[in-house]
């Protein structure tokens, strides 16, 4: 199964600028089911309050950017 959502994008025929590149990839690296317990452990000691609203609004704009662009 593929997690690399620049891929993903790739794949669907999207252009990401280099600001959408490194948001994607920041949010490729959120999918933690997989990875190892201490990275598990900075990523929850990562998610304040602040970070998570930051990254909450951050993806659902791209959300809707990559809906205009498919």
């Amino acid at each position: 199964m593929l997690h690399d959502l620049r891929r993903i994008g790739e794949k669907a025929g999207i252009i990401f600028n280099d600001k959408q590149l490194i948001m994607i990839e920041t949010i490729t690296q959120f999918n933690i089911r997989a990875r190892y317990d201490d990275y598990k452990r900075n990523f929850y000691n990562l998610c304040t309050m602040n970070y998570t609203e930051k990254w909450i609004e951050n993806i659902k704009e791209m959300r809707l950017w990559i809906k205009m662009m498919l």
